[in-house]
């Protein structure tokens, strides 16, 4: 006698499943295997994924027919800025007449702009403008999404900040993931900055915060290479694990530490010489422990400066790479992963299959999530259904918003 058919939530019949299964996350030639269902059936209970058949359909509360489109896991925006008040339009404008990004900056524009607009506006305006964002990532197939302090600097901004990034992720559809970016820049009206940070700050962060990820900016104009190795050690001493922004503008030797100092991610990468993309792909020999790049390509892209962090090096090297859209008000206004993986394609190297790896697992990794990223059994139902059936449409399309159907925790949370 055959037992009856398992009876599930919510079940998906007919798509073009991108499972991404198998060794997670993916470095080298791993990057483009997608681990393909031509045509699957998924069934869903309990917010996860229950079962990835070719079979039989399956029953459910919910059937949703995919008709051959492509499902994947939700993207995951692993690099953001999205918590911020104020606006850089009048930046913009200097920016478009030619003035360098980093003059601005030293001229206490660009991050101590926002800074400023940031310290002068309440905790719960941050959190309802950042959530007017994240429905926005939602509504183009973001499932995840993490999101940096950094625009406070003193101990009572950056807190409230990382209060309106969690106050929002409690009213989000999808999965916030806060990071404390106490190294962003260096405030002026503040004597001796960079120890206060670390002594005073870093410990009421640890105190309201334990075990957040912290980030620091490595570039001239912002933290020094030996200031961030101060804050990187006395940060993961107490428990943070750390990432940190480098090359944006100017290789100061950061790669060269990112390995001893366990680094998870090295994000931006611009200006990094093709011997360091190779330093950084060697950290994945051993152990597949290496330190993930993540390429931000919506700020090449909006700042028109044509910079782009080399990824097709690092994969051939055999190194491992994630993708962001680094929204924020200065250099990427932009909370579209689509976008971002149009913009990868042509300006990074990625082939439209790493594209898409570096977009869902490996951004899923520098996050620390091991249930997202992957269509698998037990993993998180976040997924998307693409208005496509050939997942290349995803990256040969500009501008475009191909998502027709998200599921964040394995309820419709936007459906076009």
């Amino acid at each position: 006698m055959t037992s009856p058919a398992p009876y599930f939530e919510l079940a998906i019949l007919n798509a073009r499943v991108i499972t991404l299964a198998g060794v997670s996350p993916k470095c080298g030639s791993e990057m483009s295997q997608l681990g393909v269902i031509p045509c699957g059936h998924i069934g869903i209970s309990s917010g996860r994924i229950v079962s990835i058949t070719q079979g039989p359909v399956p029953s459910a509360d919910q059937v949703i027919d995919a008709q051959g489109r492509v499902l994947m896991p939700g993207f995951v925006d692993c690099h953001t800025h999205a918590c911020w008040a104020g606006d850089r339009l009048d930046e913009w404008a200097k920016r478009l007449r030619g003035v360098p990004y980093l003059d601005i900056l030293t001229a206490g524009g660009g991050i101590m702009s926002t800074v400023r607009a940031v310290r002068d506006t309440h905790e719960s305006e941050l959190s309802e403008t950042l959530l007017a964002r994240i429905d926005e990532a939602l509504r183009s197939g973001t499932t995840t999404i993490e999101v940096k302090s950094g625009y406070g600097l003193t101990v009572q901004a950056e807190l409230k900040m990382l209060r309106a990034i969690t106050n929002a992720a409690a009213n989000a559809s999808i999965r916030v993931v806060p990071t404390a970016m106490l190294g962003h820049a260096i405030d002026d009206q503040c004597p001796d900055f960079i120890n206060t940070t670390i002594s005073q700050t870093l410990p009421e962060l640890t105190r309201a915060f334990p075990g957040i990820a912290v980030d620091a900016f490595c570039e001239k104009g912002a933290w020094s290479l030996e200031d961030c190795v101060s804050l990187f050690r006395a940060a993961g001493a107490s428990g943070h694990p750390c990432r940190v922004h480098a090359d944006q503008f100017n290789s100061l030797g950061m790669i060269e530490r990112a390995a001893s100092l366990g680094l998870t991610s090295v994000d931006h990468l611009e200006a990094t010489p093709a011997e360091n993309l190779d330093l950084l792909a060697s950290t994945w020999r051993n152990g597949r422990r290496g330190v993930m790049g993540v390429g931000l390509p919506l700020c090449g892209l909006h700042m028109a400066d044509g910079r782009f962090a080399n990824l097709r090096r690092l994969i051939d090297a055999g190194g491992a790479c994630a993708i962001a859209t680094n929204c924020n008000p200065g250099s990427a206004p932009s909370i579209s992963m689509p976008l971002a993986i149009a913009a990868a394609v042509r300006y990074c190297g990625l082939s439209p299959f790493e594209a898409i790896t570096a977009a869902t697992a490996n951004a899923a990794h520098v996050l620390g999530l091991s249930d997202v990223g992957r269509i698998e059994p037990g993993c998180l139902a976040d997924l998307i259904l693409l208005d496509c059936k050939d997942e290349r449409e995803l990256s040969y399309y500009i501008g475009r918003n191909p998502t027709v159907l998200t599921i964040a925790g394995g309820k419709v949370a936007y459906q076009a």
